[in-house]
């Protein structure tokens, strides 16, 4: 009973302080805004200002300090902390390249403008004038002769996340996670060079980058369920696409030989630390070559940035150590769970019943409508994965799971698809296309029988692509990596959400 009683009251605690914590809150923003009803009345409003002779960043003074020592610069960025010393203050003021020091003296900037700096608030936008100096203590820093409030925060900051230590918060409010937490602005910096150097890479190899409708009549191109949306003018449903892999292979039948698409990709699936229902792929397409072509283009792609952007092909995820450097290794579907499971789904080949066993035999069960190429994959995606560390690329998967790969010539339940996993994860796709326009309409009519009995995943019938294939297209190889799971690897980040900026959030009530 008296656990019961103290419960309750650490409950009213919470509460008490939740109450108290508002009631401050509010006072702070009252207080901001009655700062800015005074400078708006005595026509000082900061929000009128429309420009500042910004001329130098934090970043390049500090690099470069021989070079600016003893010159008058102008810096702008926020009010981040002050140092109140009465007659001087140090300040820090962040822009996007990091923080400087600025000194601040009354007898420099002047009585006025020195009563209404201290008035400011931490969180503000301001400007500096002033000259580049070394304080004793050896700190590069800004000596201020002119400073001008920009624009006023209303919301105080939060103290290095203290009240906002939530994480779903901090993905709601990513201004505030940008503004407060350094961290966080390094990693979608580098996922902007991550991807300029994608593009920098596959230019070199001759690429050429075409942009795709986001909007189409047809679900295809993958299996997932997609988003659907109305277009008033033409009185039609659409998709948003889960993939962009049939226009860029129209694109290879018109005699583009290498193309490649960045862009957004729309699932209507479940939110996890892998998933968001909007990401980002990359999907690149070569005449003339198979999956073998395309697993030398990923390895060397992908360790090319590694290097550009992060200095080194080795790089630390999750406190392992993962070595990007080529070549990888390269294990068959089949070879991957004979030597992780011990089973050999080679010797039962063609042997439905035995494959069902098989899977059973380490805990997974198959359904009777499915077969050999079925359960062998459900065995690989349930227990192999997660053995998959180091780069790997993992051969020839079976044909039912894969729709739109060309079979292999000696065993034709199989296709020359491969998929590449690092920390345990599958990182991309690649295929040798299928390019015959007849197997290519029984594939997608299998589709649509998958539909008709109420798999909302499965493709549609694509007419316009079999035709497409009927006027010829080269044997080719293609290629998709997931762009959020290859930033999430390179900076070491568990969620999607963190390489996300704004990733899909639940509305809050």
């Amino acid at each position: 009973m008296a656990e019961n009683n103290n419960t309750n009251e650490n409950q009213n605690n919470t509460v008490e302080d939740e109450a108290q914590v508002q009631q401050e809150l509010s006072e702070i923003i009252k207080i901001r805004h009655d700062k800015l009803k005074e400078l708006q009345d005595t026509g000082r409003d900061p929000f009128k200002i429309t420009s500042y002779d910004r001329d130098v960043l934090n970043k390049t003074i500090a690099e470069n300090f021989e070079e600016y020592d003893g010159k008058v610069v102008n810096i702008a960025g926020r009010l981040m902390s002050r140092r109140d010393m009465g007659k001087a203050n140090f300040i820090d003021v962040h822009d996007s390249t990091g923080r400087m020091q600025v000194y601040v003296r009354i007898n420099d900037v002047g009585d006025d403008n020195f009563a209404e700096f201290k008035k400011w608030d931490i969180g503000d936008i301001i400007g500096v004038k002033g000259l580049v100096f070394r304080t004793r203590r050896g700190e590069i820093s800004i000596h201020a002769n002119e400073v001008t409030l920009l624009s006023k925060s209303l919301l105080p900051l939060p103290e290095k996340f203290h009240g906002l230590k939530d994480t779903e918060m901090r993905y709601r409010q990513r201004y505030v996670d940008l503004i407060v937490n350094p961290e966080v602005k390094d990693t979608f910096i580098k996922r902007s060079k991550i991807i300029s150097s994608m593009r920098t890479f596959l230019e070199k190899q001759g690429y050429i980058e075409v942009e795709t409708p986001v909007l189409g009549t047809i679900q295809g191109g993958a299996t997932a369920r997609p988003f659907v949306t109305h277009h008033n003018a033409l009185n039609m449903d659409l998709f948003l696409r889960i993939a962009t892999e049939l226009n860029l292979k129209r694109l290879i039948v018109g005699g583009m030989e290498k193309v490649y698409e960045i862009g957004r990709i729309f699932r209507n699936e479940g939110i996890d630390i892998k998933h968001n229902p909007e990401f980002t792929t990359v999907e690149l397409y070569e005449a003339f070559t198979d999956y073998n072509g395309m697993m030398r283009l990923t390895e060397q792609m992908i360790s090319s940035i590694a290097q550009e952007v992060l200095g080194t092909m080795k790089v630390t995820y999750g406190g392992e150590e993962i070595d990007l450097t080529p070549p990888w290794r390269r294990l068959t579907m089949l070879d991957a769970v004979k030597e992780f499971c011990g089973l050999d789904f080679a010797a039962i080949h063609g042997d439905d019943e035995k494959a069902r066993e098989a899977a059973k035999s380490v805990g997974i069960e198959v359904s009777a409508d499915k077969g050999w190429g079925d359960a062998l994959y459900a065995v690989f995606d349930e227990k192999v994965e997660e053995h998959l560390v180091q780069p790997t690329f993992i051969l020839d998967y079976p044909v039912e799971v894969s729709p739109l790969t060309k079979r292999k010539p000696d065993m034709p339940e199989l296709t020359e698809r491969f998929e590449f996993f690092i920390t345990r994860r599958e990182m991309g796709n690649a295929y040798s296309e299928l390019n015959d326009p007849i197997d290519q309409r029984e594939r997608f009519l299998d589709q649509m029988k998958l539909r008709e009995g109420g798999d909302a995943e499965a493709g549609m019938m694509d007419d316009d692509f079999v035709t497409a294939l009927e006027y010829g297209m080269p044997p080719t190889g293609g290629l998709g990596i997931g762009i959020d799971r290859l930033v999430m690897l390179l900076t070491d980040s568990p969620s999607i959400r963190d390489v996300l900026l704004f990733p899909t959030m639940k509305n809050r009530d």
